[in-house]
């Protein structure tokens, strides 16, 4: 494959670059400022492609349910946001996303792509069942949206250290947003979920390099010079997709 991301002046052939957790929030810094990229903009770019990734893992026509139902677990940061809109596109795409949302978050931001949610008509749960065969009946799959790469996953707090020791005995695959959550971001994952899917954004995290599962990269925008800063190697996007499976 050409590592060329449509970059006329990169090589050729190199290997894409894992992103230490202090790579990638020093790139989305560069982007958000001397870029000029809104926190919005991008969440909504992800939160979109994600939404795409999983329509391609998991066609509406091959799910085992009637119903085309899916349960988006979100946390309470960005990840958590990009679970929001990816659940607001799912139903687009005219899937049933049902949202867990246990810890609001209190930015106007994270707020808006709740309402956006709500006027979808998107149903939010009031708790996550702990009884597992419940949420392997109701659903085809879970997304986690939980924990991005900046958490802190040796110090993982309620809800969300229940909310995993949960997902951690369901049946009904996983599908983890840019990390597995309760995974260290740096080091590959031994213990934690074990998803079948993972979705890099813009750039795979460390601890992707040992994931077995389906891996699609996400967010074909960044900007060519960043590329080459960080020595990014991106591989080359399918026409005029904005994703590619690894």
């Amino acid at each position: 494959m050409n590592h060329s991301s449509n970059d006329p002046d990169s090589e050729p052939n190199e290997p894409l670059r894992y992103l230490s957790k202090d790579e990638v929030a020093a790139l989305e810094t560069e982007l958000l400022s001397d870029y000029r990229f809104g926190q919005q903009q991008l969440i909504e770019i992800w939160g979109h492609a994600c939404a795409v990734a999983i329509a391609k893992a998991f066609p509406l026509g091959t799910l085992a349910k009637k119903q085309p139902t899916v349960l988006v677990v979100c946390g309470p940061d960005q990840n958590g946001s990009v679970g929001l809109v990816c659940a607001r596109h799912l139903r687009i795409f005219e899937y049933e996303p049902t949202i867990f949302y246990p810890k609001r978050s209190p930015q106007s931001l994270h707020q808006d792509f709740t309402v956006q949610c709500e006027k979808m008509d998107i149903p939010f749960l009031s708790y996550l069942p702990t009884e597992v065969q419940l949420i392997n009946d109701a659903y085809n799959l879970v997304i986690d949206a939980i924990l991005g790469p900046e958490a802190d996953y040796t110090d993982v707090k309620e809800p969300y250290s229940s909310i995993l020791a949960t997902l951690k005995q369901i049946k009904i695959p996983i599908v983890s947003v840019d990390v597995p959550s309760g995974w260290n971001a740096d080091e590959p994952g031994t213990d934690g979920i074990n998803p079948e899917v993972l979705i890099s954004l813009t750039v795979p995290k460390r601890c992707a390099a040992s994931f077995l599962g389906k891996h699609f990269l996400v967010g074909r925008f960044l900007p060519y010079d960043i590329q080459k800063k960080y020595e990014l190697n991106l591989p080359e996007y399918p026409g005029t997709d904005c994703l590619i499976q690894l």
